[in-house]
């Protein structure tokens, strides 16, 4: 469609793959006259193929393509996250005008979106970053997503992003999150849940495969058991259907002949990394970061079992049990984001609703769940919540799981089972309900080795004590 100049097009993508595609095909079944634009002439043909109800057309001539959009020009960038986003920014600011807008809706890091923010805004160029989640079927029939920057320039796209987003009941899962790179910041903590959430669900596997000798269709019927009620969420429906699919080139099932060395793209890392600049612990998170690491170290794992023994079963495990511990360990992995998300919005001024944030995740997007209307709820009650284990209804379902959870976690430990986001979850738990830690003997330390002072409970001010001169 490189010939047609007319400026007919509401809203123009970059980047036709999975996500732009399926985006796009889902702004058109609403209504929108959209376009496209890729480098790749294959890319345009599969829009064009997929959209043909529609008639979709899409460009590969990067001029015709700016001038086929009304203004002011609204672009959505769905390409690789890092410098592949600045050399598109690049190419593209000579052909727009003041008052454009630009989206980049990859999974950017929120520095390099708060740096794109600010040089844009020189040239008159609106810019925001929305996170999108739920996969390329989210994409296609409804995601969850997260745009933050400019409100004024958010309006203008607020019809579409509500339109095609999903929903829940009559609620769109889209919601304008805040200023700056909020929208990016969101989408990444969101991600860190998801680690959490999915390795939780990996040590569950391994409690019913190594520990108690399930097989995979018995370890189905678990997880849809368990999806049909409390723990219901997306990550809990598409596992158990993970234990029903054959493998075609062997007899077996196909989780059986996948390498156990988990890959990740990082956004679960910068979570911990951001974590640890707001000194704001979220030790489940960090622990699914950590165990995707480990897992890569195969050879090391193989040679060091072989030095150490098998590990034994743990037969002794209760399967209700195991749920509540499950339950207990999701809602601590959803309680240690909000957290996060309460103390960046302090830092960074972003001001995030997290009644919002919690109402747009319970449709849409990867780590939706029952469990998120309880959030929702939580918050709704009080916005200003600092941490989930505040509320009077999350309280309660704690102390109703906390006795399976020991149970489980010490079972798992006595077998030599590694569950270490479990336990780093529980001992979270537990240090983060005692009143007095002993942090105090550290100030101690601290100060009988480098004199760095200390602070009294009786008295304000910094001290030093001469430990030299001990009686």
């Amino acid at each position: 469609m490189s010939n047609n100049e007319s400026k007919n097009y509401k809203l123009g993508m970059i980047g036709l793959g999975t996500m732009g595609r399926n985006l796009l095909l889902n702004m058109a079944d609403k209504g929108f006259a959209v376009t496209g634009y890729d480098k790749d002439r294959k890319m345009i043909a599969k829009l064009e193929e997929e959209g043909q109800k529609h008639q979709l057309e899409g460009f590969d001539n990067i001029d015709a393509f700016i001038n086929s959009l009304q203004t002011p020009r609204t672009l959505i960038l769905l390409v690789p996250a890092g410098p592949i986003v600045d050399s598109v920014i690049s190419e593209l600011k000579p052909l727009l005008s003041k008052g454009d807008i630009i989206i980049d809706s990859g999974n950017s890091h929120f520095t390099d979106t708060n740096r794109r923010v600010d040089e844009l805004e020189k040239d008159g160029l609106h810019f925001f970053g929305m996170g999108i989640s739920g996969g390329e079927e989210g994409a296609r029939f409804g995601p969850s997503m997260m745009p933050g920057g400019d409100k004024d320039a958010y309006n203008v796209v607020k019809d579409v992003f509500e339109a095609v987003a999903a929903k829940v009941g009559s609620d769109p899962c889209v919601t304008y999150i805040g200023p700056g790179a909020s929208g990016h910041f969101v989408k990444m903590v969101h991600n860190g849940i998801e680690y959490a959430i999915m390795e939780l669900i990996a040590e569950v596997y391994g409690i019913l495969k190594n520990g108690l000798g399930y097989s995979n269709e018995q370890i189905y019927e678990v997880f849809k058991k368990w999806n049909e009620g409390k723990l219901k969420s997306f990550l809990l429906e598409i596992t158990a259907e993970i234990f029903l699919y054959k493998d075609t080139v062997s007899s077996s099932d196909l989780v059986d002949q996948i390498k156990d060395e988990a890959r990740s793209k990082g956004t679960g890392k910068w979570t911990s990394e951001v974590s640890m600049e707001l000194q704001l612990p979220i030790p489940t998170i960090n622990e699914a970061v950590s165990n995707r690491d480990l897992s890569k170290f195969k050879q090391l794992r193989v040679t060091l079992e072989a030095a150490f023994g098998e590990k034994k079963t743990a037969t002794d495990i209760n399967l209700d049990d195991l749920e509540n511990a499950f339950y207990f360990a999701m809602i601590s992995a959803y309680a240690q984001g909000m957290h996060l998300l309460f103390q960046a919005s302090k830092e960074y001024q972003y001001d995030l609703s997290l009644q919002e944030i919690a109402k747009i995740w319970r449709g849409g997007c990867i780590i939706r769940a029952k469990f998120l209307e309880d959030i929702y709820q939580a918050y709704d009650k009080n916005n200003l919540l600092e941490h989930l284990f505040g509320d009077d209804g999350v309280q309660h379902i704690i102390k109703d799981c906390l006795t399976g959870t020991r149970k489980t976690i010490t079972a798992c430990i006595n077998a030599g089972i590694g569950v270490p986001a479990f336990a780093s979850t529980l001992t979270y738990f537990d240090t983060i309900t005692t009143a007095r830690m002993p942090s105090n003997l550290i100030q101690a330390q601290r100060d009988f080795f480098g004199a760095h002072t200390f602070e009294r409970i009786d008295q304000e001010g910094t001290f030093h004590a001469d430990w030299n001169k001990l009686s």
